[in-house]
């Protein structure tokens, strides 16, 4: 019995991962959708499979039709679209001072977006209270009650932290947080249905996903850098965000740029944010661009990424002066541009990590799809 059992329950994976292959085809073909025959095409999938999942996703009130395609000499082919309305995630951007979030549907638009003040110094239940209340609030005010959410609650924090654990780690200004199990503790408190989860990733990872998602086309690679409270950076490696083995990846800002520099709340002296923030605080703009840019360009030499994008409320309140400074230490070959999204692109981005394995895409980062969702790919 052990080889059939098997054999059913990587059956059933490979039903979850086709279904989700459709869905993120359709999200991706926008409103003009895509008829069987190009969704056979694309995915690699037969006609009769294709047939099968998307007649499950009619059903479930995913996917609608779109109109007909202009006949070739045949029947004229119903295009099908994804319903945005079908589904709400959150995404949580917790920031040291702040907490923001935002509703949004099936394609990832936002619906709602609010940011409440957090108090420096705040205990980890005092934050698990903040964002309790933050996704109630949002939720309800949008006629969505908690235990209604179809998809789940991604939240983006300062790093490090246990991407895989959802446990924070030692972030700059509030040791008390550290090895706090913040994703349980909020699932526990937000009273979720079965199966709908919740997500925790570093704010630059959140970034960087959404990012990814915005330019499926032209993936590359490229890092985002965050100025703001601190200083981070998310990672697309081969068009995947790189975490690390330990996901420890992308603690950009605490690279040792002076030896005999002021020290970091992080044990060293001479760190990239301490040196950055420091100048910020100083008013020297143009010290703390080319800080970022001498950052910058070690990342680019040691990874050969193709791309910098720049964001951070610091950045976004003065940008042309931080693109300037971070392109003059760079090669001319390696573009710099502020990130698109302005300051929604982590919460965004924290959403697209509940988002993102609906769709094929960064399957691991959730725990479980939601139950219609599964029902869809049998």
């Amino acid at each position: 019995m052990g080889p059939v059992s098997n054999l059913g329950a990587n059956l059933a994976a490979l039903r979850d991962h086709n279904a989700a292959v459709v869905l993120g085809l359709l999200r991706d073909a926008g409103e003009d959708g895509a008829s069987r025959a190009e969704l056979a095409a694309r995915s690699g999938l037969t006609p009769q499979a294709v047939s099968k999942i998307t007649a499950r996703l009619r059903a479930e009130g995913f996917a609608a039709e779109a109109g007909r395609r202009v006949s070739t000499g045949g029947k004229p082919a119903t295009a099908l679209r994804l319903v945005p309305g079908a589904g709400r995630a959150v995404g949580v951007h917790v920031e040291r001072d702040a907490v923001t979030f935002t509703v949004v549907d099936l394609a990832g638009s936002a619906v709602a977006t609010r940011t409440v003040p957090l108090s420096l110094g705040a205990t980890a239940e005092t934050l698990v209270d903040v964002v309790v209340n933050g996704v109630r609030a949002l939720l309800e005010g949008g006629g969505v009650p908690p235990e209604g959410l179809k998809l789940g609650v991604g939240v983006a924090a300062p790093g490090p932290l246990d991407h895989a654990g959802g446990v924070l780690r030692e972030v700059t200004g509030f040791p008390q947080w550290s090895g706090f199990p913040l994703r349980d503790a909020l699932a526990e408190r937000l009273g979720l249905p079965p199966g709908v989860p919740v997500v925790l990733d570093k704010d630059t990872n959140a970034a960087a996903l959404g990012l990814l998602r915005s330019a499926p086309r032209e993936p590359g690679s490229f890092a985002y850098l965050h100025l703001g409270t601190g200083l981070g950076a998310g990672l697309v490696l081969g068009g995947e965000v790189h975490r690390g083995a330990r996901t420890g990846a992308g603690e950009f800002g605490h690279q040792v740029l002076r030896l005999d520099g002021p020290p970091c709340p992080c044990g060293r002296r001479g760190c990239l944010e301490v040196l950055c923030l420091r100048a910020v605080a100083d008013g020297d703009t143009a010290l703390a661009a080319r800080l970022l840019g001498v950052g910058a360009a070690n990342l680019v030499q040691l990874l050969d990424i193709d791309r910098v994008l720049l964001g951070g409320r610091t950045v976004l309140a003065d940008p042309d002066p931080y693109v300037r400074g971070v392109r003059a230490e760079l090669p001319a070959s390696v573009p710099v541009a502020v990130a698109p999204g302005g300051e929604r692109a982590v919460a965004e981005g924290a959403a697209e990590l509940v988002l993102a394995p609906l769709f094929g895409a960064g399957r691991a980062l959730a725990p479980a799809a939601p139950a219609a969702l599964t029902r869809s790919a049998e």
